[in-house]
């Protein structure tokens, strides 16, 4: 029998069988640890270093010094944060000779094969420590190349973010990158001091990050666009008003060109003319006020300056948020048409792009007043390390399949517990990646590959989209967010019109070159179906939901095992046949989402009697291999395979589901079935804190058991776990319910 802990450190030994309480540790352990913290914002030079479309930095020094000489060195420097040990695939494709070192260590020195063979592309695994991890590239110019490309393996799902070296960028982000030199400064010297002044070597780094002189005497407009007659740039500070009482403020400068002011939205300055002075005065409450300013550009110069002071002293003004690498009081956004009209509610806030005039798709957003210096949101909480693995930080704010169940469990809880704040949390998470969908898609656009929503982003298979966009659906029963729904229609329109699929409809992985090409998963049905359903029962989108009921039956044409009945984990077309091998929780989505469509599909739906069969079928499969303990095994079959949570509270979810809504064919049993291993999750998987264990960590695929008893481990508070353990209790509690009206 498999011990995560002991007896005495279970919820069970605190809290009995008292499940209303179980479930509110489970909920409010998952919100305490993972707070509402989004997006960090930083500093970021669109002149510096891009990635590509598939995350690779692109550090051709070729391309950007095409003046360079063979035999010159150039360096670029780069910092990663780790909030604990993370172990991560590196790809690097060298184009010249390439030393790059982690940590101040050398990691690896190219080959002649690597620095003149097209394409060539090397695998790297990289142990990054807890705090700051340094990147230090080497390169030098030969007739083959000048650089290299450099990213994390899979970078849409284990973001791989660089920030800025030295004291001068500190918390900006990007790579910095030298000057060529005409010898090796590093060749027998330590290398530079991440931390310290870049003027420490006498090298030249770029991007540059200040204005010239010349550049700096020019008004803001005429700095940051150039002279655009017929155009109009706005600004956005924050003034903080510190007295105790209303104090009156006085607001001076000076214009180039027409300007009007706004505090708070309310305007109280127009300067209509050209360059001239100005004074307004406004009586301002304690507090934070928004300043906003539109500045419109005539024949000449456009810009303005302006101080504010109450009493005589002068008031300091801040960005309107915090930006990372930047101590500049305002952000600027321009230039647009002077058609385009804008409200001042639509200008306060960063979650919103804007058209540069009234016939373009073309769309600006907030800068600096630095060289090409943007500001620019990014994911920094929860990374993924190899094996699904997080660090220790708050999951807010990411897009990924796991939390697409994590979000779905917290409102099923708050809905049970009758928990406003547990359904509002959920529902912000979700929010918070929608808010900014239409930004990440111009942030790719921009910069070759998004620093948020990812995946959502980068939407080329149903992990990418179809769990969480499920649970999107879910919470939109809580509030109609018209952004879910268009989000929603682009996810049904790739599901069911651009996703793979083989002759028969089935849907498939190609991943062309991966070691998953040509395969077919039963995870995949999770990645779906429910969403699917979801979006049958909002948009009344019939092909929907009869998608999702025509890939079960495709499915189990494929990965059914009639002997056992139970399914296989993977079918691999390379082989043409199924791998055999019963993945615990590949079965587990399967039955789990087999009762979501079960649950809407119509009485009289054609394939409504062989999905109730299929249903049975696998039941009573499942039920036979019900471990004394109340849990299942991480391979099904196999009773020396460790025993395994997530499976165990998908089993136990749609069990319960299957008897209340009468689908079973013999519901004593599965009552008994579903009791017992939610008494086991509550004594073995769950202990007094909350911590959920027993999980298996993100799963690959393999033709033997061993993988999944052996390189698949248990990691406590997995993602894949948390959110479906929520989900089973809460069907437990409703279950004894329905029991009790029985009586």
């Amino acid at each position: 029998m498999t011990t995560y802990f002991h007896d005495i450190e279970s919820i069970a030994a605190r809290l009995g069988d008292d499940d209303r309480a179980t479930l509110k540790v489970l909920a409010d352990r998952y919100m305490g640890a993972n707070p509402p913290i989004p997006f960090a914002f930083r500093t970021f030079y669109r002149s510096g270093i891009l990635q590509n479309e598939h995350g690779m930095f692109d550090l051709n020094l070729g391309s950007r010094f095409p003046e360079a000489r063979p035999g010159q060195y150039a360096y670029a420097y780069g910092l990663v944060w780790s909030d604990g040990e993370r172990n991560l695939d590196v790809l690097l494709q060298c184009l010249g000779p390439i030393h790059l070192y982690l940590n101040d260590e050398l990691a690896y020195r190219s080959n002649v094969i690597d620095e003149i063979k097209p394409d060539a592309s090397v695998k790297l695994n990289f142990n990054f420590v807890k705090g700051w991890n340094r990147l230090f590239i080497k390169a030098k110019h030969t007739a083959a190349g000048f650089g290299c490309l450099f990213g994390s393996d899979e970078a849409k799902v284990r973001i791989l973010n660089v920030l800025t070296p030295f004291a001068e960028r500190q918390g900006q982000a990007g790579w910095v990158y030298s000057v060529p030199v005409d010898r090796d400064l590093f060749e027998n010297a330590q290398l530079p001091d991440a931390l310290g002044s870049e003027q420490q070597d006498g090298l030249s780094w770029l991007p540059q990050c200040e204005w010239s002189a010349s550049e700096l005497a020019l008004p803001i407009g005429e700095r940051l666009f150039g002279v655009q007659p017929g155009k109009q740039l706005y600004g956005w500070t924050k003034l903080n008003q510190t007295s105790y009482r209303s104090e009156l403020c006085v607001f001076e400068g000076s214009s180039a060109g027409p300007l009007t002011v706004w505090v708070n939205g309310l305007q109280v300055l127009e300067v209509t003319g050209g360059e001239g002075i100005f004074r307004a005065e406004v009586m301002l409450l304690p507090g934070k006020h928004d300043l906003v300013i539109r500045s419109r550009s005539g024949n000449q110069a456009w810009g303005w300056t302006m101080s504010a002071s109450i009493a005589g002293e002068t008031v300091a003004l801040a960005a309107p948020l915090r930006v990372h690498g930047s101590d500049k009081s305002w952000l600027y956004m321009g230039p647009l048409d002077n058609e385009v009209e804008l409200r001042y509610t639509d200008l306060v806030r960063t979650n919103q792009l804007y058209a540069t005039s009234l016939n373009t798709d073309d769309k600006v957003y907030w800068r600096l007043d630095q060289p090409e210096a943007w500001i620019r949101p990014y994911y920094e909480n929860a990374m993924l390390s190899n094996k699904w693995t997080v660090g220790n930080v708050t999951n807010y704010a990411r897009w990924d399949y796991p939390l697409g169940v994590t979000i779905y469990g917290l409102l099923q809880a708050g809905r049970l517990l009758e928990r406003p704040d547990l359904i509002r949390y959920a529902r912000d998470h979700v929010q918070s990646c929608t808010r900014m969908f239409d930004y990440s898609l111009w942030d790719r656009e921009q910069y070759g590959f998004p620093a948020i929503n990812q995946q959502l982003v980068m939407m080329k298979m149903l992990d990418n989209c179809g769990s969480f966009g499920s649970a999107m659906l879910e919470a939109y029963q809580e509030e109609q967010d018209p952004g879910f729904l268009s989000i929603a229609k682009r996810i049904a329109d790739f599901i069911l019109h651009r996703l793979e699929r083989k002759e028969d409809g089935a849907f498939y992985r190609v991943c062309q070159g991966e070691y998953a090409e040509n395969t077919m998963w039963a995870d995949d049905l999770y990645m779906s179906t429910p969403f699917l359903c979801r979006y049958a029962r909002i948009t009344g989108s019939y092909a929907a939901l009869d998608e999702a009921a025509k890939q079960f039956l495709l499915f189990r044409k494929y990965l059914f095992m009639p002997e056992q009945r139970i399914m296989s984990h993977v079918y691999d077309f390379k082989y043409q046949m199924a791998t055999g091998i019963p993945w615990g929780r590949g079965n587990g989505w399967t039955l789990f989402s087999l009762t979501e469509v079960l649950e809407v599909l119509p009485a009289d739906h054609p394939d409504r009697p062989a999905l109730l069969d299929f249903f049975n079928e696998l039941c009573s499969g499942y039920v036979e291999l019900q471990a004394e303990s109340g849990l299942w095994h991480q391979v099904l079959n196999d009773p020396d395979a460790y025993e395994e949570a997530s499976c165990t509270a998908m089993f136990t979810y749609s069990f319960a589901r299957g008897v209340r809504f009468g689908w079973l064919k013999q519901p004593g049993r599965y009552v008994a079935s579903a009791l017992q291993a939610w008494h086991g999750l509550t004594r073995k998987a769950i202990d007094g804190q909350g911590n959920v264990h027993g999980v298996c960590s993100g799963s690959r695929y393999a033709f033997t058991a061993d993988y999944y008893k052996k390189d698949l481990l248990t990691v406590t508070n997995d993602n894949h776990g948390v959110g479906i353990m929520m989900l089973a209790g809460s069907e437990v509690m409703k279950l004894k319910n329905w029991l009790g009206q029985q009586e």
